[in-house]
């Protein structure tokens, strides 16, 4: 059974990020804020929950949540600042868009910034903790980790529509032997992370799709 609360006595929101390792599309980040005592079993880290159970429980975080949010960095910033710099600062969008302030934050993995939003004009120190395979500890976590997923994966089906030949529906923007294979046949298009081995090989590739 996942647990509530690491900081006791404090809202507390629970941050993860999906997509860091594709070679397409943006990387995406959830925040989320439950309910003090909250208790649901069924919420898991979302890479051990079918698609169907992921969106089953998107619909219950979203419901009972104290309020929630998602984060979003483009391919072009992953580029500029790098996907560790990337995915943290897709966690710090969502904390910004949380209609309720957190008084800690959890993250999953190990590897945070401090998250310092300014209010009345200074900025606030709010405690974190990271927490490796946090998403399969902390209910928030897995929450959020939940929500990552499924938006993402909205947004890497409608890049499939625009670009068919890469599998996205179906390898959502990971190095998959068929979008490595449609890369070196088509090129790449402005969804690919320019910075990342396109190919596997040790390469970078910047060759875009006309």
């Amino acid at each position: 059974m996942l647990k509530g609360h690491y900081y006791e006595g404090k809202i507390e929101a629970g941050c993860d990020e999906a997509g860091r390792g594709c070679l397409a599309g943006s990387v995406f980040a959830a925040a989320v804020i439950l309910p003090e005592g909250y208790q649901n079993d069924l919420l898991n880290d979302s890479k051990q929950l079918t698609e169907k159970k992921r969106y089953q429980l998107r619909e219950i975080i979203e419901r009972d949540a104290v309020a929630w949010a998602v984060g979003i960095v483009t391919p072009e910033e992953i580029d500029k600042i790098n996907i560790l710099n990337a995915s943290i600062l897709a966690m710090h969008r969502a904390l910004d868009q949380l209609k309720v302030r957190p008084e800690a934050i959890i993250v999953d993995g190990n590897r945070f910034k401090p998250y310092r939003p300014v209010v009345d004009g200074s900025a606030v120190d709010i405690p974190h903790t990271t927490i490796v395979k946090g998403d399969g500890k902390y209910l928030s976590i897995a929450a959020a980790s939940i929500l990552a997923k499924t938006y993402r994966d909205d947004y890497m089906n409608r890049l499939a529509e625009e670009y068919p030949q890469y599998d996205w529906q179906s390898n959502k923007g990971y190095p998959t032997k068929k979008h490595r294979d449609a890369i070196r046949q088509y090129g790449i298009t402005p969804y690919h992370r320019k910075t990342f081995n396109m190919l596997g090989d040790g390469q970078l590739t910047f060759d875009f799709q006309d």
